[in-house]
């Protein structure tokens, strides 16, 4: 009988390193024998791709809120019934780039969902499948976003991160109290060097056990 495997979640705001983390702790599993599946969310699959670019594609039409989490919540159906399951079921671990902490803290903290209903959304998404481990690299909202748009071609690259400063502030403040609430998410000073968060990220799923 196969021994189902692990899922690893990688959570922050825009600019706080989850690209960089992902990429070491992808070789650091790797280097111990583990088979590992590396995703993201949105997206995934090339349905839930093609969702990720409408939520992110900039437009001047208003997008209401409970629209958006309605897209979030398909392509993470999907996700979840094409990638992440089955891939758990071989035994494999997966690390996804955001996973449902991520809509608690920008659609509930940012836009003002109703948690309930994302909670209820979440339920029906992947039911009790959560997080074996999420790891929170927490930066402040100004430094990330200064981060974020120093890469690339021009400053402000789509929908979300041409939101206000106050927005990220209060996604940041959601999930440092999901943090708070939840003991499978561990938060990490993203504003330190790369070598220093690499470590902290490392010992985190070494804690985790087998």
């Amino acid at each position: 009988m196969t021994t189902r495997g692990r899922f690893l979640t990688l959570e922050g705001i825009e600019g706080a390193g989850k690209t960089t983390a992902l990429a070491s702790l992808r070789g650091f599993l790797a280097d111990r024998g583990r088979r590992v599946v590396v995703t993201r969310e949105p997206g995934g699959t090339p349905l839930a791709e093609d969702i990720r670019k409408v939520l992110l594609c900039p437009r001047d039409e208003s997008v209401d809120a409970f629209a958006e989490t309605l897209l979030v919540f398909a392509a993470r159906t999907q996700h979840m019934a094409a990638v992440i399951e089955p891939a758990l079921r071989r035994g494999d671990w997966v690390l996804c780039d955001r996973f449902t902490d991520s809509t608690f803290a920008y659609q509930v903290g940012g836009r003002g969902v109703d948690a309930a209903m994302v909670s209820w959304l979440a339920e029906r998404a992947h039911g009790g499948c959560w997080p074996d481990l999420t790891l929170y690299l927490d930066v402040p909202a100004r430094a990330g976003l200064a981060r974020a748009r120093s890469r690339g071609a021009g400053p402000q690259t789509d929908r979300f991160e041409r939101e206000r400063l106050d927005f990220f502030e209060r996604v940041r403040a959601a999930y440092r109290q999901r943090a708070a609430q939840h003991s499978r998410i561990v938060s990490i000073d993203a504003s330190q060097n790369a070598a220093a968060v690499r470590r902290e990220v490392q010992a985190a799923v070494e804690r985790l056990g087998p």
